[in-house]
């Protein structure tokens, strides 16, 4: 080969590092980028998960107090009904 192709091969070589390194290095930077937005997404996402926890817990807490009430009612009506049908009761 003469020296004119092998400067043109030789060029055309470290052109294409070149390019290959740029490419290299714009998608490094890219992934860093999208990790990032990752990142902040997950702490988001765990976020709202631990405050929907805490909602549920609420919410199974005020369930458990509402049966209690219900129940408590219900035990007191079946009192008063008992008190009155004994007094009313002509037997």
């Amino acid at each position: 080969m003469s020296k004119t192709k092998l400067k043109k091969l030789s060029a055309r070589a470290n052109a294409e590092k070149k390019i290959k390194d740029y490419a290299e290095k714009s998608n490094s930077v890219r992934i860093s980028y999208h990790e990032k937005v990752c990142a902040e997404r997950m702490k988001t996402l765990f976020k709202a998960i631990d405050e929907m926890r805490v909602d549920i817990k609420n919410l199974h807490s005020d369930m458990n107090k509402g049966k209690g009430v219900i129940n408590f009612l219900v035990v007191i009506g079946g009192t008063l009904a008992v008190i009155l049908g004994f007094f009313k009761w002509d037997g």
